[in-house]
């Protein structure tokens, strides 16, 4: 069983590139993972759904 993330970039990024983001969900651990597209061995942050889902929501 692979452990690899599957990274993917928001649906708000524009297709210009620019300030993007990317976003993978690892379902066994119960956490979502948020990195740089423009620097993908970079550094990347992980909260829980929860977190996340409350992120997503704030704006609205």
């Amino acid at each position: 069983m692979s452990t690899a993330l599957n990274w993917f970039k928001s649906s708000y990024s524009g297709s210009e590139g620019g300030q993007c983001l990317e976003v993978a969900y690892d379902w066994r651990k119960s956490s979502v993972h948020v990195r740089d597209s423009k620097n993908p061995e970079g550094p990347h942050f992980t909260v829980a759904p929860e977190a996340w889902a409350a992120f997503l929501t704030s704006g609205t």
